[in-house]
């Protein structure tokens, strides 16, 4: 603002015009409430308020209020023209600023000098980050299962939670990610993420590999599962591959590796020798006569409680 103080008795006062206020923010927020982009959906232009203009006596305008965008936890913002990763938001209440609003400009005050003391001009305010975002929302869940279509990851998840996912004997039956919670009868539970099938070069974006992939990164648990009639150590380092061609981090993730299928073999007994690394436990189950599938459930169990307490697992 460009003002000069008038008072009875003060004459000549000076100039007193103050500063203007700064723009609000553009801020996510997350929310446990929410599974959703869809409330962003329809609204394709987002604006803060604009700051007030500074006022008589050096007062400082009032700052724009900050627009509150609330979105999922698992969500990830992106600056769509740069593919730059702005953040990431994980927990409930945690906030990320995604365009910056503008600085209010200086008051004419700041500009008298012994030689003008009437300044007559004010400095503009600098304008707020306008810019394109991208969202996408990724799975959280304690434990994902992993594997190539028809691997049985949708029935395991049917018989082990009270999920209903689509299940067919052909493959890509789950187009999406599906969730069920696990529980055990002293009220212990972990939420279990079906996440459709891998594909070869999947990490390429063969298939909907990318798509499928990324759901991968939010699970603490990675459950490998291959057909006992299939070769199993071949399908077991494709999988490996798939992971580490599209994020070599994601093989620090703790896993086990699942045999399904188990009551097409005689004695539920395996006709080929299976060598991995030893530090991933290997188990044997039959999700169509639940073989195994108590001893499996108290494995995730452990597992889950030393990635809870930090240990290696």
């Amino acid at each position: 603002m460009v003002h000069f103080r008038r008072e009875k008795y003060v004459p000549r006062g000076g100039p007193d015009g103050g500063d203007g206020g700064d723009g609000g923010d553009i801020v996510l927020i997350g929310n446990l409430q929410l599974n959703t982009l869809l409330d962003l959906r329809y609204r394709k232009f987002i604006n803060a308020d604009n700051g007030g203009h500074g006022q008589s006596s050096k007062k400082k305008g009032k700052d724009g209020k900050d627009e509150i965008l609330e979105v999922p936890c698992g969500t990830v913002a992106f600056d769509a023209d740069t593919e730059e990763r702005i953040g990431e938001i994980t927990k409930d209440g945690e906030k990320l600023v995604v365009a910056k609003g503008g600085k209010g400009g200086l008051g004419n005050w700041h500009f008298r000098s012994s030689t003008n003391q009437t300044p007559q001009h004010a400095q503009d305010g600098r304008p707020g980050q306008e810019r394109v975002i991208e969202l996408e929302l990724k799975l959280i869940a304690d434990v994902g299962l992993v594997g190539f279509p028809n691997a049985g990851k949708s029935t395991l998840l049917s018989v082990m939670s009270e999920a209903r996912p689509k299940i067919a004997s052909y493959p890509f039956t789950t187009l999406e990610p599906n969730l069920g919670v696990v529980t055990y009868p002293d009220y212990r539970s972990f939420v279990m993420a079906d996440i459709p099938g891998i594909i070869e070069d999947a990490h390429e974006g063969k298939g909907l590999g990318i798509q499928f992939l990324r759901h991968i990164e939010r699970n603490n648990l990675l459950l490998f599962l291959v057909g006992c009639d299939t070769d199993i150590e071949k399908e077991y380092s494709a999988l490996l591959h798939e992971l580490k061609e599209y994020r070599p981090d994601l093989l620090d993730k703790p896993r086990i590796l699942i045999i399904t299928k188990m009551d097409l073999k005689e004695d539920y007994e395996l006709d080929q020798d299976v060598n991995i690394d030893s530090s991933t436990p290997i188990v044997l189950i039959s999700s169509a006569t639940g073989y195994q599938i108590d001893q499996l459930k108290e494995l995730i169990w452990e597992k889950l409680e030393k990635i809870g307490e930090g240990e290696p697992s």
